[in-house]
């Protein structure tokens, strides 16, 4: 029968402790490989990784590599379909002007994104940069004339 103080490590080898502080003729005795004094020398002291003493961290003076989208993507504002029912009416043009206009967006603008959430039963022409795919087949369904242009 197998319990528990019976089972046994095959795969390797159980590693020895070192052992600090046993006489100088060891090589690792009085201070232990500390060093002299300083906090590192004392019980209790956890090194914070990256710091050097007070110095500039070395991983702060590296350059960063890689490349980052961060810096060249162009941000949308986005009005749902729900929107533009309850603020235009028939015959209008959906654009960043007219939407800017009835409080829509704020401030400047890269662009605008139509999103699909709600219902459109207006018929409006739409001038924005971008539509999403829901808000494609809703209009194209509805039969609404739409323009894209670039941001």
């Amino acid at each position: 029968m197998i319990t528990l103080e019976t089972l046994e490590n095959s795969i390797r080898g159980r590693r020895k402790c070192k052992r600090v502080g046993r006489g100088v003729g060891s090589g690792i005795g009085k201070t232990c490989r500390r060093g002299q004094k300083g906090a590192g020398a004392r019980s209790g002291y956890k090194r914070r990784l990256g710091y050097e003493g007070g110095q500039f961290r070395l991983f702060a003076k590296l350059p960063i590599r890689g490349f980052s989208n961060a810096r060249f993507r162009v941000e949308l504002d986005i009005v749902n379909l729900s929107q533009i029912e309850e603020a235009y009416e028939d015959g209008e043009v959906v654009n960043a002007q007219t939407l800017a206009d009835r409080g829509l967006l704020s401030g400047r603008t890269n662009g605008v994104k139509v999103l699909g959430e709600g219902e459109l039963t207006k018929k409006v022409t739409f001038e924005v940069h971008s539509l999403s795919k829901t808000a494609r087949e809703k209009l194209q369904k509805a039969k609404i004339s739409f323009q894209l242009s670039k941001p």
